[in-house]
């Protein structure tokens, strides 16, 4: 084989480093946004926030409102020595506070009118107590021996946020790893924690649960022994809802079935999740919808993304610049500085540019609401803004806009499409819609089934399959008819 040297040419895609930035700008959300631009604030001393007092910005105003009260309580501290100076001697008969309190600044005062003491209340935020400690704060407030105690802190350590027991009692037992401890001495403090607020925490189920809780109720209370025998001996029955045969074993009326039922609506089958709060998640839109002049218009949230510039004090400085590195230092990092902003407002612009799209195209829904809702794919929207289909995709990922419905990710306008019978096209979305709405207004009697649904759709005009409405309601979380089955 022979070798020899040959020149091609051809054309090739690379990726500079301002692309892959703004790129990866694109399909951040707002929060992962935020992060990233002050990771750039502290590493690029040329890269500052703007703080234009005019625009209104909540950093502008929090800056001079703190800058006035700073201002205003050194004036107010020397006004007042000004006005009360230290007199050379006290009388006798009167002390400190006798002479100072009234001149006391209102700056050192908190806002119920005490003066200041010295020691600073520290805010702590919200606190939120877990159900485990809740059990523990109780079980200290109890008479537990130390056995009891190792054995109740082996309990309450293995019940979940729901308020269920998730380990057996042999498990319980090796856990507490106490040669004396067995099985009963286990069930005897768990029956005791069971009794714990809220009542039926510790349970092993369902049955148990409401159990518990029903026998706390007053003997009097009216079918509370039937009650109790229906969660204990036919909770299958009920969870399959077969009131037939619940009424045929248990010899009872219809009546005093609804009244059983009524019952066990007002118990918690989950009583963890009265103490256990899960921490809320905030969602920042970064763009927002208004109806101006009978137009929808798209605006960009300003709260999202603050506003960027050079520092042109800082730049400036390259000129003066004693040595070459620290002049090198200045503009590599003011190029940087640059780049990244302009990274920030073309992903701005596709933001802006690609909302307004799917807005323009979904403003039944905006109109009307979610029946209203067009089919619309992301090829639709790459090619009215012509982008690339993956582009269209990170611009709609984790990115969310607030309308006067309510608050929804960018991906939730683009659905799929079912034909009419007029010829047309009809979303999936708005299909979803009209089960929901069928479902809410059906006879909880008499559910409708799956069949029933497609047929009362199917005189709208739009023919759906039995099983894409059956698929349609499982996203929805929506029972099958025989399980919403109700009494009540």
């Amino acid at each position: 084989m022979r070798q020899s040297l040959q020149l091609k040419m051809g054309q090739q895609l690379t990726m500079t480093p301002q692309l892959q930035q703004a790129i990866r700008l694109l399909q951040l959300s707002s929060l992962d946004l935020q992060q990233e631009i002050q990771e750039a604030l502290d590493s690029n001393p040329l890269l500052d926030v703007e703080s234009d007092i005019s625009d209104g910005g909540a950093d502008g105003e929090a800056h001079n409102a703190s800058s006035r009260d700073r201002d205003d309580s050194q004036q107010e501290t020397s006004d007042v020595l000004k006005k009360d100076q230290l007199p050379d001697d006290l009388p006798v008969d009167s002390s400190w506070d006798d002479t100072y309190t009234s001149s006391t600044p209102a700056s050192m005062t908190s806002g119920s009118g005490k003066s200041y003491d010295g020691e600073m209340d520290v805010y702590q935020g919200e606190t939120s107590e877990t159900l485990q400690d809740h059990l523990l704060w109780q079980m200290q407030l109890s008479h537990f021996s130390d056995e009891d105690t190792a054995i109740a802190e082996a309990i309450i350590e293995s019940i979940n946020d729901n308020g269920y027991l998730t380990s057996s009692i042999d498990e319980l037992v090796d856990a507490v790893g106490l040669d004396e401890v067995g099985q009963e001495e286990i069930c005897m403090v768990l029956k005791r924690i069971q009794h714990f607020d809220p009542v039926g925490v510790g349970a092993r189920d369902v049955a148990e649960c409401l159990t518990i809780q029903l026998q706390q109720l007053v003997e009097q209370s009216p079918l509370r022994t039937q009650t109790i025998e229906l969660v204990q001996q036919h909770m299958e029955l009920l969870g399959n809802r077969d009131y037939r045969t619940i009424m045929r074993k248990m010899r009872l009326s219809e009546a005093e079935l609804k009244a059983c039922m009524q019952l066990i609506q007002q118990l918690h089958p989950h009583p963890g999740e009265q103490v256990a709060q899960k921490p809320v998640e905030y969602v920042i839109p970064d763009v927002s919808v208004v109806k101006k002049q009978g137009r929808w218009v798209v605006e960009l949230n300003p709260d999202s993304v603050p506003k960027l510039k050079v520092n042109e004090e800082y730049a400036a400085l390259s000129k003066a610049a004693k040595s070459e590195a620290d002049c090198n230092y200045i503009k590599s990092h003011t190029q940087e500085a640059r780049w990244f902003i302009k990274s920030l407002e073309s992903r701005n612009d596709t933001l802006l540019k690609v909302a307004n799209c799917i807005v323009q195209r979904q403003q039944g829904f905006f109109e009307y609401g979610e029946e209203a809702m067009k089919p619309m794919v992301l090829n639709d929207v790459a090619e009215a803004v012509e982008m690339h289909e993956s582009t269209i995709s990170r611009v709609t990922t984790q990115k969310y806009l607030h309308s006067p419905r309510g608050v929804f990710e960018l991906k939730y306008f683009f659905s799929s499409h079912v034909n009419t019978e007029a010829g047309g096209e009809c979303s999936s979305t708005a299909i979803r819609a009209l089960i929901k709405k069928l479902v809410a207004a059906e006879n909880r009697a008499k559910p409708l089934s799956d069949s029933k649904i497609a047929e009362l759709i199917a005189e709208q005009g739009i023919k759906v399959a039995r099983r894409t409405i059956a698929k349609y309601r499982e996203s929805l979380n929506i029972a099958s008819s025989s399980q919403r089955k109700s009494l009540l």
